[in-house]
């Protein structure tokens, strides 16, 4: 099987340096590149996803047309994610996920791509490409840290950075919990004045399976 080259990481490998060697084993090869020919597969449930309030929900369906954010929420809800690692021609790649969230009113997708910017990621979030945020990364514990520095929009050729005072803070915690044979995500939202608005926590199972073999 053909694989990814050695000297090629993942952007989160580059963003964090000798860091990535204190990420949990199964974190660390989470947030690899992953082999050419496979893909990363897993399937869990998300214990809150979405909106946080009621009313956002007209604020969002724009979003979530886009495959951005979800306009819905639900509880204990199946997911399934499908991780690529793309070639960008420089190198480098980018890690692109799909997750798909089968909330009450029914299934959504979710699309993002995540690059290395110097010690830092962008994640560019949307199909076709909507938001995206700037993260410092940390590890914590064996766990990935992660804490939003900007928030962007994108509509068309135009890319609008939100200034600090109205900017929401993104921030997501991966961690793998050992005594349950699972990894765990969290994620939140939250807006100045407003408060949370956005949240998604939950835990999965992942493999790297050749992508022949995906249905």
């Amino acid at each position: 099987m053909a694989t990814t080259p050695a000297a090629v990481l993942g952007p989160y490998e580059a963003a964090l340096g000798a860091r990535v060697d204190e990420l949990h084993p199964r974190l660390r090869r989470y947030f690899s590149a992953i082999p050419a020919g496979s893909i990363g597969v897993g399937h869990g449930v998300f214990s809150v996803f979405g909106a946080a309030r009621g009313w956002l929900r007209p604020l969002l369906m724009p979003f979530e047309r886009r495959r951005a954010l979800a306009a819905g929420r639900g509880r204990d809800v199946p997911f399934r994610i499908v991780n690529r690692s793309v070639p960008l021609g420089d190198g480098t790649v980018a890690a692109r996920a799909e997750r798909v969230v089968e909330l009450p009113c029914g299934p959504w997708t979710m699309v993002d791509s995540v690059v290395c910017v110097g010690s830092r990621v962008v994640d560019r979030i949307g199909a076709p490409w909507t938001m995206s945020a700037l993260f410092d990364a940390e590890v914590r514990g064996g766990a990935l840290r992660l804490t939003s520095r900007a928030v962007g929009l994108v509509c068309g050729r135009f890319r609008v950075r939100l200034p600090r005072g109205f900017s929401p803070v993104v921030r997501l915690s991966e961690a793998y919990d050992d005594a349950l044979g699972v990894q765990r995500v969290d994620l939140t939202v939250d807006a100045p004045l407003v408060g949370r608005i956005y949240a998604y926590r939950g835990s999965f199972t992942y493999e790297i399976v050749p992508e022949a073999e995906h249905d």
